[in-house]
């Protein structure tokens, strides 16, 4: 959601500024813009709509300079049209913008009430009149960020030019993330390492409250009270090809081949394959003591806690409340003593997620974090962490971080199992020798993916469809459905099979595709009756389930297409049942022509309430 990117260099800026905001295009958006010093002015150049619009305008009228700033935004306040595109600028100060002013409509009307004209409807462009009364009070740009810094309600990540200033660049962040790169005479800034890669490997994140003054020989950093502070420097080890597509058309598609790897190096990180056991790295809290866990995220990793919900109830014995973030903290919730609170984000930057970590935090309640970001803010003020192993993810429609989630929790339901004695060394020893087998068998399925592109034919022309499953296959048939909304824009709702009946049943016909998971687990003839049910109105049916038992659905007679998946422990199968519905929104989207990797309207790292 929205990208900052922004260098001082001894070269010029703008070709580097459009390659990181290249690398920032699997966030979402849908306007960018850059902005530079020359010749003792401020330059700009915006477009609406994708980065090649932008590239284009500056290829028609180039922008030169050595100090410069790039985003692309995703409309929050005023339509994404050109006058809406960040830069936003004065003949003073230009700066970009991720996040949120909650305060702007009243700075807007004392703004305006001493003279200043507004060209757009953001939020952000207050923030430009701000500064800009500030410098013509005659402050310096330091005491002007403090003082404006000090009136700011909400969540910000700022990088700010100054006309009469060629080697200075200000940053800031509140709730948004923004990292600094060190390079040899050369700064840059980002809003994730993946837009600096191919500059520097030594990165400092700011923390909450921070803000930096940033030239070429560095940075100095000073707190939310204005105390000069030093910040870690980091090494990281993403480089520039990490953001390919290699041979793949889509990173989606790629991402979802990557999965065997990604899960297989999740699991060795918190699995010993010799032994068969689990081996979690040391947390804060003993699963013996746990008298309830809560799991809170948004969007897939939601679904990811859904699923392990099944599996800390039924190996670990554990209650389990699921939230969803952003109604978690608004709700007041009762933490229990002796709760763990476990907050599952891919980018670990997710505004909701966080904030609801910090609730947690503020009651004491032991937390414990999986993103897939190690030095992401949710990561950082998390007192436990785990990493998942799936490294960097484009495709705005999470893949391989929503199943290395999976592993991640479905490793820890078994270590919470154990040390609450509900497991036996035997129990935990099968389980865990399921989870290695799950990477050979999502390669088999891999291997059929022309039969699901077939599929995808049969629902193609549909309006809407319905997503059907029992047990542990419930929250997979609503990551199915999520997965075709966000790709394909075909509605589509994923109901428990049993709850069909109370309501969904209405919306049967010949029209609406029904797509049931029926795996060969404790639900599976119950499953098996609803789709029958379903059947007898004159609906299509595309069934996935095992080898074993798709002749048998064959049989069943009725209009019914088949996927069959290797047959496997119903503990892994919510693992290997993702992967043919992520591959049936992606073959679907792709019949449909929408944009697989950058579906309309969404973004990738959700960093506004």
């Amino acid at each position: 959601m929205c990208g900052i990117v922004g260098m001082i260099s001894q070269s010029s800026v703008a070709p580097k500024l459009l390659e990181g905001l290249k690398r920032l295009e699997y966030r979402g958006y849908d306007s960018a813009g850059i902005a530079t010093l020359t010749d003792g002015r401020i330059e700009r150049r915006r477009a609406e709509g994708k980065l090649k619009q932008l590239q284009d305008l500056v290829e028609h009228s180039p922008i030169v300079g050595f100090l410069g700033i790039g985003h692309t935004r995703w409309a929050t306040h005023g339509a994404p049209t050109q006058e809406n595109a960040h830069p936003h600028a004065s003949d003073q100060v230009a700066l970009v913008h991720n996040g949120i002013i909650e305060n702007y409509a009243e700075l807007k009307e004392m703004l305006i009430n001493k003279g200043h004209q507004f060209q757009s409807q953001t939020d952000t462009e207050v923030v430009v009149h701000l500064l800009t009364h500030y410098l013509d009070e005659g402050k310096t740009p330091l005491v002007a960020v403090r003082k404006a810094l000090k009136e700011l309600k909400g969540a910000f990540a700022f990088a700010i030019l100054f006309r009469d200033h060629t080697d200075l660049m200000i940053v800031a962040r509140r709730g948004s993330p923004l990292v600094i790169g060190y390079g040899e005479q050369e700064m840059t800034i980002g809003s994730d390492a993946l837009a600096l890669a191919p500059w520097t490997q030594h990165l400092c994140y700011l923390e909450e409250g921070d803000y930096a003054l940033i030239t070429k020989e560095g940075a100095q950093i000073y707190d939310y009270a204005d105390t000069l502070v030093e910040r870690p420097i980091h090494k990281t080890y993403l480089s520039e090809n990490t953001v390919t597509k290699g041979a793949y058309r889509h990173f989606m598609l790629k991402e979802i081949f990557e999965q065997p790897v990604a899960i297989n190096n999740t699991l060795n990180l918190l699995t010993d394959v010799s032994t068969s056991t689990v081996q979690i790295p040391p947390l804060s809290f003993d699963w013996k003591d746990v008298s309830r866990l809560t799991l809170v995220a948004c969007g897939t990793a939601f679904l990811s806690g859904l699923t392990a919900k099944y599996w800390f109830e039924k190996y670990a014995q554990l209650p389990v409340d699921v939230e969803i973030a952003s109604e978690f903290r608004y709700r007041d919730p009762t933490l229990t003593p002796g709760g763990v609170a476990i907050f599952i984000s891919q980018s670990g930057e997710t505004i909701d997620t966080l904030c609801a970590l910090q609730l947690a935090c503020e009651k004491n309640h032991h937390t414990l974090a999986i993103v897939n970001t190690p030095e992401s803010s949710i990561a950082r003020q998390s007192k436990n962490v785990i990493t998942t192993q799936a490294w960097p993810e484009i495709g705005v429609a999470s893949t391989k971080a929503f199943t290395c989630q999976l592993a991640v929790l479905a490793s820890l339901a078994i270590a919470a199992g154990r040390r609450r004695g509900v497991l036996s060394k035997d129990q935990e020893r099968k389980l865990v020798q399921s989870l290695h087998q799950t990477p050979d068998q999502i390669n088999k399925i891999l291997q059929k993916d022309d039969k699901i592109h077939e599929l995808g034919h049969h629902i193609r022309n549909a309006n809407s469809s319905l997503y059907l499953g029992r047990g542990t296959s419930y929250p997979i048939a609503l990551e199915g459905a999520l997965k075709l909304k966000e790709l394909s824009y075909i509605h589509a709702e994923g109901y428990p099979a049993g709850e069909m009946k109370h309501g969904p049943i209405a919306l049967i016909d010949e029209k609406v595709p029904v797509i049931i998971l029926a795996p060969q687990d404790q639900w599976f003839e119950k499953t098996i009756s609803n789709m029958q049910e379903v059947l007898a109105r004159g609906a299509s049916v595309i069934c996935f389930t095992d080898e074993s038992s798709e002749k048998h659905i064959q049989g069943l007679g009725g209009k019914i297409k088949t996927f069959s998946l290797p047959t496997a422990d119903p503990f892994i199968t919510p693992l290997l049942y993702t992967i043919p519905l992520q591959l049936l929104a992606y073959h679907t989207a792709l019949l449909r022509g929408t944009d697989v990797d950058q579906p309309r309207n969404l973004a990738k790292s959700v960093t506004v309430e």
